[in-house]
């Protein structure tokens, strides 16, 4: 299927334009606040997104959980992130997991969790940093920060009132409550719910069908989608302006215009 290569806790396999990457920390649940696993991941990311022969990239797990998230031994015992000082920790924090969703927002390429058991606390937020997510029937969601007296330190109250809506946002993050498979696709956190058994072929399907397309033309559109969160609309529109002004030059574009107009040119065939 493709060249493999184990980091740490992290496996990559590349499948055509497609790279799956793997937390494979199982037999903790995949926690993402470990030093090892974080750089690991890092490392991945961005190997992913420096080769211009991958178009997609797609983020699942081994074991049953999807990740636990933080490490509550360390938060008692103030040690990673927890430790030292306040102003120690708060860097601990800049320096360290806020990097992942520095990372998965800057990714050029198009992102799909398959997420594919609980996803809590940092897990929960893990996946909603990619673009898309694809849940099995076994998944469940929680922003479970304030049940330990915390708050969503690496991003997750950025990300999902973006998802869900600030109400909703709200109702999660400030209760805690662990929400299933069917409810996160209701209030909009993921795409699409599957049997387990079906979970990566969705996602790798999904995948597929994005790679396909022209690459230049698929990073163009991410970035498109990327923006437009954050800008107005007269500099988005100038943006979309040169951006599709690039494209109309590519081989790519070329070549999609020969082959619509051939195949229109083409005899139907008879029955």
């Amino acid at each position: 299927m493709g060249d493999q290569e184990q980091q740490a806790r992290v496996l990559t396999e590349t499948m055509g334009g497609v790279r799956l990457v793997t937390l494979n920390d199982h037999t903790n649940r995949n926690p993402i606040s470990d030093p090892a696993m974080i750089e690991a991941l890092l490392t991945a990311l961005d190997q992913a997104n420096r080769d211009d022969t991958v178009s997609v990239l797609v983020l699942t797990a081994n074991g049953s959980a999807f990740s636990a998230g933080g490490d509550i031994k360390a938060m008692r015992d103030r040690t990673g992130l927890s430790g030292g000082t306040p102003m120690q920790v708060a860097q601990n924090y800049r320096r360290s997991i806020q990097q992942l969703p520095l990372a998965l927002n800057a990714m050029d390429i198009p992102t799909i969790a398959a997420v594919n058991g609980p996803a809590i606390g940092a897990g929960c937020d893990l996946a909603l940093m990619c673009d898309i997510r694809i849940a099995s029937a076994k998944a469940r969601f929680g922003e479970t920060f304030v049940t330990l007296g915390i708050i969503p330190g690496d991003g997750g109250a950025w990300f999902l009132p973006r998802l869900v809506g600030l109400e909703k946002a709200a109702e999660l993050i400030l209760t805690g409550r662990i929400i299933d498979a069917d409810e996160a696709l209701r209030c909009g956190m993921v795409l699409k719910v599957v049997e387990p058994e079906a979970l990566l072929d969705e996602a790798l399907g999904l995948a597929r069908a994005m790679a396909e397309k022209p690459r230049g033309a698929l990073r163009l559109a991410k970035l498109l989608l990327r923006h437009s969160m954050t800008m107005g609309l007269p500099a988005f529109l100038d943006l979309s302006a040169a951006f599709q002004a690039l494209a109309h030059h590519t081989d790519d574009h070329i070549k999609a215009i020969e082959a619509h107009f051939a195949a229109r040119a083409e005899p139907p065939q008879s029955r």
